[in-house]
């Protein structure tokens, strides 16, 4: 009975360690220099009128934007407050410029 029960321990103990690197190999944080950056040609970046530069918005198209909003002070904003690039709820896998915005702009609180 013993023999049995450190067989299953060992192999319990190796199941876990083998689960335990799989999740941290698949789990790999994505950092922002990871990231390609948003094109901004691309149809979801145009569809929602993003720009790498908050100055360049189309004030005409999107009379919501107002000056001052970021990226960076965005609740969809990823990145930390001094990065230049940042992930977004928006454009998964994709970085955004600190100094950037789209209509998907919420204020952070």
């Amino acid at each position: 009975m013993d023999q049995q029960r450190r067989a299953f321990f060992k192999r319990s103990l190796g199941v876990v360690a083998t689960v335990s690197v799989a999740q941290l190999v698949a789990n790999r944080v994505a950092y922002a220099a990871d990231l390609p950056h948003v094109d901004e040609a691309s149809p979801q970046a145009s569809g929602l009128g993003y720009k790498h530069d908050a100055a360049l918005v189309d004030k005409a198209k999107y009379p919501m934007h107002k000056d001052g909003s970021i990226c960076a002070t965005c609740v969809l904003y990823q990145g930390t407050p001094d990065s230049e690039w940042g992930g977004c709820g928006i454009f998964a896998g994709q970085a955004v410029a600190a100094k950037g915005w789209c209509s998907a702009y919420a204020p952070k609180a």
